[in-house]
């Protein structure tokens, strides 16, 4: 709970949307308060007004609360169910398309994701002998934690990232080097990343796969439809969107997009 007026709080979102440009205002209310409430308690504040002059005496604690307020819970092939789905229905779909096949993953976090569908079109690529086509794909994280995106550039995990990838896949592209596990260069050269605010204007266009899971559910109703309506426009014709297990398509949202595996959250580009 966030003690302090509501006059308070509201002039403390107000100043991290100015002071970093994350659209407090477009996230749900009550995912907002408990989030920055986890930082005031960090810091024995016990009004809005006391947190915002920790913000502006101490740079430390604008990243720490930067990272509690944007979730950055991932690691590779999370829900591999979900990545088999892509796998079997998706890559192949793009994979014979004369056309550069752009993938973006849109709140990337520290890079998992992007990495992981980069290991997708590179498998398709080995099992079907087209490695050339390679040349044509590139994959972009974005997200708007600037420090995430270090940790993503870096290209090296520890075990608890990797706790979800199969086996041959770990053993195949996860090489181990002084306790890390470093990303091949034959997939690292194909992914890059970029700080980028979702609600703004998108880094790329004519999309191939649009990939942004368990992001959505923590804006506004009138932020989400912006989102999917964004998502619309800067896919390709028969371009695919990928949502999270627990985000679906809601009102007129439903009309821009065909479901492709609705256990999966996998969706086409309407017409």
């Amino acid at each position: 709970m966030i003690y302090g007026s509501d006059a308070g709080f509201r002039m403390l979102t107000e100043k991290i949307t100015r002071d970093r440009g994350f659209r407090c205002a477009s996230y749900k209310d009550k995912c907002l308060r408990r989030r920055i409430a986890v930082r005031m308690r960090a810091k024995g504040t016990a009004t809005p007004d006391e947190y915002a002059g920790i913000l502006d005496t101490d740079p430390h604690e604008y990243e720490r609360l930067m990272r509690s307020l944007t979730v950055n819970v991932t690691k590779f092939f999370r829900n591999w169910e979900t990545y088999e789905a892509i796998q079997s229905s998706v890559i192949p779909a793009l994979w014979d398309r004369d056309e550069e096949l752009k993938v973006w993953s849109a709140g990337c976090a520290s890079g998992e994701e992007p990495y992981s569908l980069a290991i997708l079109f590179d498998e398709h690529a080995g099992r079907t002998h087209t490695t050339s086509r390679l040349d044509s794909l590139s994959v972009l994280g974005t997200d708007i934690d600037a420090e995430c995106l270090r940790e993503a550039e870096s290209a090296c995990y520890s075990d608890p990232a990797l706790s979800e990838t199969p086996a041959r896949l770990r053993d195949r592209y996860f090489p181990e080097v002084a306790g890390l596990h470093t990303m091949l260069p034959q997939v690292r050269r194909l992914v890059s990343f970029q700080r980028s605010d979702l609600l703004g204007e998108p880094p790329v266009n004519a999309v191939s796969l649009l990939v942004c899971r368990n992001v959505i559910i923590y804006f506004e109703r009138e932020a989400q439809d912006q989102l999917f309506a964004l998502f619309h426009r800067v896919l390709a014709h028969g371009g695919f969107l990928v949502l999270g297990k627990v985000e679906t398509l809601l009102g007129q949202s439903r009309s821009l997009f065909a479901p492709v595996n609705a256990r999966e959250r996998i969706f086409r580009k309407s017409l």
